[in-house]
């Protein structure tokens, strides 16, 4: 079974639905034939490779709130973060834009190192105060998550992988996503946002049980003498 995922790297419930996600993926019987596929969606285009000035004052700016206003909401999704399992240090982050970022996902996605700079990106992002729009900060994630070092340098000096963001956020748009995290599974069944474990599983397993059907068998002729239960003197 074939799990899409449309998140954008910067985006605090993207990283929550992640480990909820994983949470569910873990108690899923048929994990192990699960194949995860992260998808691009810039959240801001338009944002700067390195925007200035902190989280909450940005966040303040764009929602027309106070700034305490916008710490509150800081403060609200940092606490789901915690019941995750995730330290968010959100004082620290340091936004821009996520173009590069989501390049570099793509050619991990080819190197088959995909999940693992997805986490590192992330992490590094909400925990540890890297630059997610600067190109040496960007290097250094993707070297951490195993990535060749050649190809990152070359991802990140052109613009390799440019139509396959592109494809993505297109294919997003025609499937009706405007929110992220997405998650598509089989193409048969949407889960938008980042719902509790329970409801991802739930979602697993009605993907699972429309690709996998259990078998019917058709009845031939009329119903003949047989015991049933406790019908026959055994």
């Amino acid at each position: 079974m074939k799990v899409e995922i449309w998140s954008d790297v910067v985006c605090p419930w993207c990283y929550i639905g992640k480990r909820r996600f994983e949470s569910a993926l873990a108690l899923f019987p048929h994990r192990d034939e699960v194949q995860v596929i992260w998808r691009s969606f810039e959240l801001d285009p338009s944002a700067p490779a390195q925007a200035e000035g902190g989280l909450a004052g940005r966040l303040a700016a764009k929602y027309g709130v106070s700034l305490a206003e916008a710490q509150a909401m800081n403060d609200r999704v940092s606490g789901a973060a915690r019941s995750a399992g995730l330290e968010y240090r959100l004082e620290q982050a340091r936004p821009g834009n996520t173009l590069a970022a989501h390049r570099l996902l793509h050619l991990a996605a080819r190197q088959g190192r995909q999940s693992e700079l997805k986490e590192e990106l992330m992490a590094g992002y909400f925990t540890r105060g890297a630059a997610i729009g600067d190109p040496a900060d960007l290097r250094q994630l993707a070297l951490n998550a195993g990535l060749v070092e050649a190809d990152v340098d070359r991802v990140l000096s052109g613009s390799d992988h440019l139509e396959e963001v592109r494809a993505d956020e297109s294919e997003a748009s025609e499937l009706g996503i405007s929110g992220v995290p997405f998650f598509v599974l089989d193409r048969r069944l949407g889960v938008s946002g980042a719902q509790p474990p329970e409801i991802l599983l739930s979602a697993l397993e009605q993907a699972w049980e429309a690709s996998h059907p259990s078998p019917q068998l058709r009845a031939v002729g009329a119903p003949g003498e047989a015991c049933q239960d406790d019908s026959c003197p055994i």
